[in-house]
């Protein structure tokens, strides 16, 4: 591949230097053309500042092919070309498009992997979830879980059971972990755990590989009630005393729920210590448009926050 070649204007007013989105030339002199470059966000913030000089723009341009030719050797070369295709003609934003190439990367995901999680606002939905996982009482990666989590794959009826959703969700494991994410090897579920003289059974236990702790996904088929995390808890601690391993870190709960009001969920959170998580399940795609307009409320509402 020839090397990078980026153009960049003057503003009329403050000499300061705009970057297009990258390109690349042929040196060909029959073959005179560009190629845009995947899916590569076309700012590269904090390359150049208000400061910059016309003087230094050869130093400047020559930093910014160096980042280039890093960029593109170490993350676009790495994507198939028509999961840049999809990333290209299904996101908008540079941190969207940014977001999807490093998860194709991570995840090693085909093309119809990609297209599902495009399909069901994995970027929004995550990103929306960023707020609640702050709940929990650990060191958790970024992009680990989501909020809400879609089913559509299990094909149930809008009235269901708490034994059908699981028994789905068994017969569709694979599509349940990759709608998760990958990391998580499964356990069993009506996991059983006893705690004195009785025995109690979990929903779905899992454990995590990088996180390396358990994690169990406890499933309610109405609305999240402040009891279900004591349960919930107690899952945990016995889990932690009897199941986990000395080397291994503290285990997570997620609630899976048909629903929560989120004063709810904050009052309940507020005091827990165990590492929880309550997020909703939908059966249903949801329009994407509609978890993109629910993030931007997000976004413009902690911007709010943030000037006050």
């Amino acid at each position: 591949m020839s090397p990078a070649a980026t153009y960049i204007k003057i503003g009329k007013k403050t000499n300061q230097p705009i970057v297009s989105p990258v390109a690349t030339q042929s040196q060909s002199p029959e073959n005179q053309h560009f190629k845009f470059v995947s899916a590569v966000p076309t700012q590269l913030k904090g390359t150049i500042t208000k400061s910059t000089k016309v003087s230094a723009l050869p130093t400047q341009m020559d930093e910014l092919q160096n980042l280039q030719q890093k960029f593109i050797s170490s993350i676009l070369t790495k994507v198939t070309w028509t999961n840049h295709l999809e990333i290209l003609s299904q996101t908008k934003s540079p941190e969207e498009k940014f977001f999807y190439l490093l998860l194709c990367i991570k995840e090693k995901w085909s093309m119809r992997e990609l297209r599902r999680q495009l399909s069901t606002g994995y970027f929004e939905r995550t990103m929306l979830s960023k707020q609640k996982v702050s709940a929990l009482r650990t060191n958790l990666p970024h992009n680990l879980f989501k909020d809400p989590y879609i089913f559509e794959f299990l094909d149930l009826p809008e009235e269901h059971s708490e034994t059908d959703l699981e028994k789905a969700l068994i017969l569709n494991l694979r599509k349940f972990i990759l709608e998760i994410g990958k990391g998580f090897t499964y356990m069993g579920n009506q996991y059983r755990i006893q705690v004195g003289n009785k025995d109690y059974h979990t929903d779905l236990l899992f454990y995590h590989r990088d996180l390396k702790c358990l994690v169990l996904f406890e499933l309610k088929i109405q609305e999240f009630e402040p009891e279900f995390l004591g349960k919930l808890n107690f899952y945990l601690e016995a889990l932690d005393r009897d199941v986990k391993r000395p080397h291994e870190n503290s285990s997570i709960g997620i609630i899976l729920c048909k629903g929560k009001d989120s004063e709810v969920v904050e009052y309940a959170l507020a005091r827990n210590t165990s590492p929880a998580m309550i997020a909703d399940y939908e059966t249903k795609l949801i329009p994407k448009h509609l978890l993109a307009n629910k993030l931007h409320q997000l976004v413009e509402q902690l911007s709010r926050e943030e000037n006050e």
